[in-house]
């Protein structure tokens, strides 16, 4: 499932997206590929030496994170490039965001 493109007014990420965006990011692999294209976007092929992968194993985890929506990728001759969705990290940042201002609330009193 590859999240939309969202716009000022779109809706809040729902706790569902949150949780398909933190799996993709739970590997250390994919931690470490998210980390690399912190730096920029990057082709596959510096992406399997930076990070010595095997390039089957570094395309399991590039579709993975593509298909969380996390990644977008653009092909140019042979090669393909990849980008962090800058929209996506912040639809994960204001999620985290509500739910670090909503645990302030203190507790109804019990009945």
């Amino acid at each position: 499932m590859v999240l939309p493109v969202t716009s000022p007014a779109a809706p809040p990420l729902a706790a569902e997206g949150a949780r398909l965006l933190l799996k993709a990011l739970a590997d250390p692999i994919r931690l470490e590929i998210i980390e690399a294209l912190g730096r920029g976007e990057r082709c596959v092929c510096d992406l399997t030496t930076d990070l010595n992968l095997a390039q089957s194993r570094l395309s399991f985890h590039l579709k993975v994170l593509r298909q969380a929506g996390l990644l977008a990728d653009r092909q140019e001759g042979r090669w393909i490039y990849y980008r962090l969705r800058s929209e996506a990290i912040e639809e994960l940042r204001a999620w985290l965001a509500a739910l670090s201002r909503a645990c302030a609330e203190p507790a109804p009193p019990c009945p």
